[in-house]
């Protein structure tokens, strides 16, 4: 389903960054914007500076040049929870929970952001404090059915499979009620029934709750099928931005990341 930019507004802008760590440029003029209820990949090899681009966003690395916007409104230089908590959640290539700790609990530490009672009272459970942990709590058990790991919900998180726990890192991201979803490499690691569960959770995401999204994959098969549209990026720069099908046909993005074969590989309806 692609996106008409005339018809909706732009969630976020990122207008021509550049990030260098010494006399390495990391990303080198890259700019795109990702629409409201839009679907927008960023794809490109390995070491292209993809996950520099989220870290970007979310502002733990600050590019030297450049703008991004969130609802028209700069974000440079904002601390990273100040980003989470206007409304941008990720999850993390690699799963970054607390293995001892319970799905429930995992998925709880994302609601953090959202709590407004200080510690005094949290710690001396008074009223308002106990309402609001069980208002979070229902939050998460909503989560925990929208991802169908409720026979997993007391489990600690290290003795779950690895396809479960990445449900578990997408639910602590979604419980922090983000209107854009970063999600990097989703389905990492993952065989073809994890992927394809994976798959239907993040276009659940988009169409029952109205979550933009930005994913950053390898897998072209899932870029293609889901994706709204893509940006293709290698050693830092942009090569191409088009609609799925723009992108596996462009003999830039073919000579540089998908292989001469692609296009015999992947069909495009």
């Amino acid at each position: 389903m692609s996106t008409d930019s005339s018809d909706v507004s732009k969630l976020i802008e990122v207008e021509d960054i550049t990030l260098r760590f010494g006399g390495v440029t990391a990303i080198n003029g890259v700019g795109f914007h990702v629409n409201e209820g839009e679907l927008f990949a960023v794809i490109g090899p390995n070491g292209a500076g993809k996950t520099s681009i989220f870290n970007s966003i979310s502002q733990v690395y600050r590019p030297q040049e450049g703008d991004i916007r969130w609802k028209g409104k700069s974000i440079m230089g904002e601390r990273p929870d100040a980003v989470a908590r206007l409304g941008i959640a990720r999850t993390f290539q690699n799963i970054a929970l607390f293995g001892q700790m319970t799905v429930i609990d995992n998925i709880l530490t994302g609601r953090h952001i959202r709590m407004k009672n200080n510690w005094l009272t949290g710690m001396l459970w008074l009223g308002p404090a106990k309402k609001e942990e069980m208002e979070n709590r229902e939050r998460v058990e909503d989560i925990i059915d929208f991802l169908e790991i409720n026979e997993w919900r007391k489990h600690p998180v290290a003795l779950l499979p690895y396809g479960i726990q990445k449900r578990v890192e997408l639910g602590r991201a979604l419980a922090m009620d983000p209107e854009l979803l970063l999600l990097d490499e989703p389905v990492a690691g993952m065989n073809l029934e994890e992927t394809e569960d994976m798959a239907r959770f993040i276009l659940d995401i988009r169409e029952e709750l109205g979550i933009s999204m930005i994913l950053v994959e390898h897998d072209m098969g899932l870029v293609m099928d889901i994706a709204d549209r893509i940006l293709v990026v290698d050693f830092g720069k942009p090569i191409g931005t088009g609609l799925p099908h723009e992108i596996q046909a462009n003999p830039d993005v073919i000579a540089a990341y998908l292989g001469a074969d692609f296009s015999d590989e992947i069909s495009v309806d």
